[in-house]
């Protein structure tokens, strides 16, 4: 497979017209809004920043990183240890129940595209409940796409849904929400150089330290108004 056409498949497979149902989440945002924690842009350009930079970096990212070696080894029953520790690791409902349904479509979408082998995909199928990372991780390996890529990719899918949520519930115009897209290039990259880092350490050096967001995702569950599911 060329550069290019690995650049196409990491396109395609970022996309937010990926029929996952990213769009319907906001990770905590939509509460912190609804507290008053987020009220205009720079504040919501700061709350996608620092949990890129302090949730996505320390967890998410290092076990996506793990996860995406495991099946590129082959490793199945690394690929099922970690996948079960990242959903130990969501507080909330909420949290839990957007990474299996995002995680199962992503899934049935591998399936249906028969991408990658038979074994890989039926591990895949076997894993319940099946976290978003394991299944993007699992499209990636069968796409040949690098790690680094595709973690980068998404990462920066992530920001991109959380500047969409951003601007439906602040509300913020567009072009607000595309500077914020744009300053967030840097931390995108930051949290690439972060995960590699906690994943080359040994033992992997993961944190699930983010009281707030636990709190915020907790009052999401029973928010009088909303527009995500979480």
């Amino acid at each position: 497979m060329t550069a290019l056409s690995q650049l196409i498949s990491l396109l395609h497979l970022a996309s937010p017209a990926l029929p996952i149902g990213g769009f319907s989440y906001s990770q905590g945002l939509e509460a912190a809004i609804d507290c008053g924690l987020v009220k205009d842009a720079d504040s919501a350009a700061n709350w996608i920043h620092d949990n890129l930079t302090h949730v996505q970096a320390q967890c998410e990212a290092p076990i996506w990183l793990l996860l995406h070696r495991a099946w590129a080894s082959n490793d199945y029953a690394s690929v099922a240890r970690w996948n079960d520790w990242f959903h130990a690791s969501r507080e909330t409902s909420e949290l839990r129940l957007e990474t299996e349904q995002m995680g199962w479509s992503l899934a049935k979408l591998v399936a249906q595209m028969e991408w990658g082998d038979a074994p890989m995909r039926e591990a895949l199928n076997s894993m319940s409940p099946l976290c978003l990372p394991t299944a993007f991780t699992a499209a990636c390996v069968a796409l040949a796409i690098d790690e680094r890529d595709g973690l980068g990719a998404y990462a920066f899918n992530w920001a991109e849904n959380q500047v969409a949520a951003a601007i439906k519930a602040v509300p913020l115009g567009q072009v607000a929400g595309q500077r914020m897209l744009r300053g967030l290039h840097a931390a995108v990259l930051d949290a690439v150089d972060e995960a590699q880092r906690r994943t080359d350490a040994q033992p992997p050096q993961l944190s699930t330290f983010s009281p707030m967001l636990g709190l915020l995702s907790a009052r999401h569950e029973t928010q009088y108004s909303r527009l995500f599911r979480s």
